[in-house]
């Protein structure tokens, strides 16, 4: 049963870290079960499945959207999440910053790192991760000593077409907005207003991440150990964000053990409370 499932969750969860229970394809009916079991905190990570549960589910109910968004979803999740824990490009990053401007709200989120060995996934580089915190304590990138990196964290931006390496030279106005800027796109030449707005209702509450699709628990640990080096450098290098940069979300049902052991704040977790999905 659900309620049982959680209630050895728990048992075996340290106090500090968040239980987001993954309820991606299962029905509200399953949902209910966990609610009914205590539980609050509720990750999608479909625009339209999200969209759907919400007005179906009790009003205390916080939810999380941790799949891949697509900026003309925006509509069908900010109204809604308490945290978006996804964010994986630049663009997106700006989109729902325009969309806090224009819906009066702070969206809070969480900046996704690209761990493991697979393509496919979406997320930052480590550099880009920097990068972005530094303009947004009000740091140009422009200005950014180019800084030792770990082996793994060597390759290509993964800003689609974009650099973010220090040397770059200037584009678009920063999120800091400190008169340099963005790195531009190749080829493009600025517009000639040349600014565009501070990221002034977007709020970068931590990282997260998922771990190499293996059963090779040296490979899963040495991802989560990539990711809580960053996270404690970032915490380390910008005392100003103490108080608000303090969410590691890392671990699924197969490895959050692992993950907790390297400071996850949030584990996500579906299989081991609801079970084999219900596509």
């Amino acid at each position: 049963m659900v309620s049982d499932n959680l209630k050895a969750l728990y048992e075996k969860l340290p106090s500090g870290v968040k239980l987001v229970a993954v309820s991606k394809f299962h029905p509200v009916s399953r949902l209910m079960e966990a609610y009914d079991a205590g539980q609050r905190f509720f990750g999608e990570n479909r625009p339209q499945e999200l969209a759907a549960k919400v007005p179906q589910m009790p009003s205390d109910v916080e939810w999380h959207f941790i799949g891949h968004l697509q900026t003309n979803k925006l509509k069908l999740v900010l109204p809604y999440v308490s945290l978006v824990q996804s964010v994986d490009s630049i663009h997106l990053l700006e989109a729902i910053d325009k969309w806090g401007r224009d819906n009066d709200r702070m969206v809070d989120i969480l900046l996704e790192l690209h761990l493991g060995a697979e393509e496919t996934k979406h997320g930052f580089s480590e550099e880009d991760i920097l990068t972005i915190v530094e303009a947004g304590e009000g740091i140009c990138p422009e200005t950014v000593a180019p800084r030792p990196l770990p082996p793994q964290a060597a390759g290509p931006s993964r800003f689609p077409g974009k650099s973010l390496s220090p040397s770059s030279p200037p584009g678009d106005i920063c999120p800091s907005g400190c008169g340099r800027g963005w790195p531009q796109v190749s080829g493009q030449t600025p517009s000639p207003a040349g600014v565009k707005p501070a990221l002034s209702n977007v709020r970068i509450r931590g990282l997260m991440g998922m771990a190499t699709n293996t059963e090779d628990e040296r490979v899963i640990e040495a991802d989560f150990a990539r990711i809580e080096a960053l996270f404690k450098r970032i915490r380390a290098e910008h005392p100003d964000l103490a108080e608000t940069f303090t969410e590691l979300s890392i671990g699924m049902s197969g490895d959050w053990p692992i993950a907790v052991r390297h400071g996850a704040t949030m584990v996500r977790i579906g299989t081991d409370i609801f079970g084999a999905r219900e596509y």
